[in-house]
């Protein structure tokens, strides 16, 4: 039975702080190996080299937004079923239901909580491994 515990994630956040929050979250708390990008560009330029297990994406950036990043992720053979989430401030129950169209596991809302973001992260990747 291969190993199904979350160690590398791709996170793709434009905004500085936030990204800085999520990196000392997911890496010193959480124990992950995090690769950070800071556009959906830079994201697909540095895949290949993180391989990431998961992967979370704001979703207003400039350029490439995180749907737009997510669909050209998905064409990447390697990456069409790796699970993803959006972490945004957009999270009216419509919006939400659109990015679960999109081929999200789960959303995240922003503000988030960087004691708890770790553990919103495992959950969201143990239901995507339990239904994948």
């Amino acid at each position: 039975m291969p190993d199904k515990s979350l160690k590398r994630i791709l996170m793709i956040e434009d905004e500085p702080d936030i990204r800085t929050v999520a990196e000392l979250a997911l890496e010193a708390i959480g124990g992950f190996e995090l690769t950070a990008c800071e556009s959906g560009q830079h994201a697909l330029e540095q895949i290949d080299q993180c391989e990431p297990q998961l992967i979370v994406l704001d979703v207003m950036m400039p350029g490439m937004d995180g749907p737009a990043t997510l669909k050209a992720i998905r064409l990447l053979p390697d990456y069409a079923a790796t699970p993803a989430v959006f972490m945004t401030a957009k999270v009216q129950s419509d919006e939400v239901q659109s990015y679960l169209a999109q081929g999200a596991a789960g959303v995240i809302p922003k503000p988030f909580d960087p004691l708890t973001l770790a553990d919103q992260i495992k959950d969201i990747w143990n239901e995507a491994c339990a239904i994948g």
